[in-house]
């Protein structure tokens, strides 16, 4: 039986002028985003539609900015049911919401939160990120462990078949890209992001987080959410909650996620949120299936 699946987007997926299409033209969607300013504290909409891009890429703006866009847009998709979701990195917790395990409220506090100690992390333990293409996940492994002599380093994101993207002290990642590129890498390139995400730099963020995730009400999940940290799909409250907390610094296993999915009978998946990050990836990882994006207001009507 065919199935449908919803995937959702992470950092860097945003633009300047992001959502304002939705909130002019759906009274749902404005909700959302009003409630969001409210909430917040800050007018997250205003910097959404309008920017600058300077501070919408900051860490704990950027992650709201994506969460909010793609809940909305869930909402606006209800006729359709997914039959799955996953969401990459930040993106989890915008599938978890359409899987019913969060409120939008408590999952727009969590990543608020979330959003604010990744940026702390950053400022505390400078890091990057680089992303290594041509290479097999094994071979980039092995590399992290050598280049650790000289700083943390960890593969952070296995995104399609030979892109990874690695992670941790400054140091330690550009080591691992001069030995990429002695060991053959078809691109290696450092990343223009903030800190060293999804490595033991974040783990001053982890443990923050854990109080806000001990204390917030998750519920089963209604379908499955495919994980990040174990690719697999997950329902239960306290599997997520556990989850969420060992998300920030262990390896997004997207590349298995979607193969996962497609394993278990997904044939259409909707990168529902802003920017066309993961449809490209998906491609890369089997093109046999149909990946379709909803981003803009008139998006909506390709899939209803």
């Amino acid at each position: 039986m065919e199935k449908f699946a919803f995937v959702f987007p992470g950092q860097g997926s945003q633009f300047v002028g992001m959502g304002k299409d939705l909130y002019e033209n759906s009274i749902t969607a404005r909700e959302f985003f009003d409630k969001a300013d409210s909430l917040l504290g800050f007018p997250l909409s205003q910097l959404c539609f309008e920017g600058p891009e300077e501070e919408l890429r900051q860490t704990k703006v950027q992650q709201p900015a994506i969460f909010v866009h793609s809940v909305a847009l869930t909402k606006l998709l209800q006729n359709i049911k997914p039959d799955m979701v996953a969401g990459h990195s930040l993106g989890e917790y915008s599938a978890l919401v359409c899987a019913g395990a969060l409120s939008f409220e408590d999952g727009l506090k969590l990543v608020q939160l979330r959003g604010k100690l990744m940026q702390k992390a950053c400022e505390e333990n400078p890091g990057t990120m680089a992303a290594i293409i041509g290479l097999e996940p094994s071979v980039v492994d092995e590399i992290c462990r050598e280049a650790s002599n000289v700083g943390i380093v960890q593969s952070a994101n296995f995104n399609s078949p030979g892109q990874v993207v690695v992670s941790g002290s400054i140091a330690g990642v550009r080591k691992a890209m001069e030995l990429a590129r002695s060991r053959g890498a078809r691109i290696v390139k450092e990343l223009a992001v903030s800190g060293a995400f999804h490595s033991p730099l974040m783990l001053s963020a982890k443990n923050g987080l854990r109080e806000a995730l001990d204390e917030v009400e998750i519920n089963d999940a209604h379908l499955p959410v495919y994980a990040n940290v174990t690719a697999k799909p997950v329902k239960r409250a306290d599997e997520i909650r556990k989850l969420l907390y060992q998300q920030l610094t262990s390896p997004v296993r997207w590349q298995e996620c979607i193969s996962n999915m497609i394993r278990d009978g997904a044939t259409e998946l909707v990168e529902v949120g802003p920017g066309k990050v993961l449809q490209g990836l998906i491609q890369r990882i089997d093109s046999s299936v149909e990946i379709i994006g909803v981003d803009k207001f008139e998006d909506i009507a390709k899939v209803q």
